[in-house]
């Protein structure tokens, strides 16, 4: 039987990454600083703790798992991120985590470990035209990310890679372009946009208004959880190390995102624009790479993603009230 190590198996894409190994038939270990919000993690083991401390990081990595997976960070949405006031923080955890796991991982012969980078590292100058963002793998230098959560997972991208070189450890890198679905962060600051959306248009009746950062004409690409765990499934199978881009190249803007979410809830609601984080005018995934190296790309629509993650959100709302 595989073994296999999540780090961040708490959070949101760690979770349906044990449920998804574990339906694979693989011996899971979790790993977390939390338990899972709102299910409980089917991990074979979990185990609550802090991965900055090293202590704790050779006790979870004591033994040449088949497959680690690296997940685990100080993140959150534009809120968090690009505030300001998290910057310090967000750097020193994360690095902190991704240095620890490296040289745990090179202590027990891990056979194989996946980096989950950020498409938030590439250079803000491709980024400012939202009709034609350029997120194309070989943009990412001369480097000028917009976030030092940005800057962190690019250093992080270079230090899995130099690990590879000179610790003669097997590497698979992605950036994720805006992962989302049920059983995710929803609420209090750290939700990304679609959450944002569905929380607001469901917390509002019929004729109502929502608010919105910005004049909403920013455009993103938002990738559903499954094809996420698809591409990074298939990436673990692959010979090619990374880094590629797991995410849609169905590009919308934010107001159009409100659009599908009343158009789910069957609401009208009027959309009042204010001033708030924004980060880049435009991004969306290049998925010309992951064609050519895993002869795969994401094909789910926007729309059948945030109707099941509206489904799951309206239900907490509800829960909530």
């Amino acid at each position: 039987m595989k073994t296999a190590l999540v780090c961040g198996a708490g959070g949101f894409i760690g979770g349906w990454l044990v449920k998804r190994l574990n339906n694979e038939g693989y011996w899971v270990r979790g790993v977390d600083l939390k338990m899972h919000e709102y299910v409980e993690s089917p991990a074979d083991e979990f185990v609550k703790g802090d991965l900055r401390d090293p202590q704790l990081i050779e006790e979870v990595i004591d033994k040449p798992f088949d497959e680690l997976y690296q997940l685990a960070a100080d993140m959150g949405g534009a809120g968090f991120v690009f505030s300001g006031e998290n910057d310090a923080d967000i750097m020193h955890n994360s690095a902190m985590i991704n240095l620890n796991v490296v040289e745990a991982s090179v202590k027990a012969g891990v056979k194989k470990i996946f980096y989950s980078s950020s498409a938030c590292m590439y250079p803000e100058r491709n980024q400012m035209d939202a009709d034609n963002p350029n997120c194309s793998e070989d943009s990412a230098y001369p480097a000028e990310p917009d976030s030092e959560y940005g800057w962190e997972k690019l250093f992080s991208e270079r230090f899995y890679l130099a690990a590879n070189r000179n610790y003669d450890l097997d590497i698979r890198i992605a950036r994720f372009h805006n992962i989302f679905g049920p059983e995710g962060t929803w609420k209090d600051g750290r939700e990304k946009a679609p959450a944002a959306m569905c929380r607001k248009v469901a917390e509002t009746p019929d004729g109502g208004e929502i608010e919105m950062w910005g004049d909403g004409t920013q455009t993103r690409s938002f990738l559903y959880i499954d094809e996420c765990l698809e591409g990074v499934r298939r990436l673990m199978e692959s010979d090619f190390i990374g880094p590629v881009n797991i995410g849609s190249d169905e590009m919308v803007s934010i107001n159009q995102l409100a659009e599908i979410a009343m158009e789910i809830a069957g609401k009208k609601l009027r959309i009042n624009h204010i001033d708030g984080p924004l980060g880049v005018r435009g991004r969306n995934s290049d998925n010309r790479l992951i064609q050519e190296k895993l002869g795969w790309v994401p094909n789910w629509s926007l729309h059948k993603g945030m109707e099941l993650t509206y489904k799951w959100i309206a239900e907490q709302v509800d829960k909530n009230n």
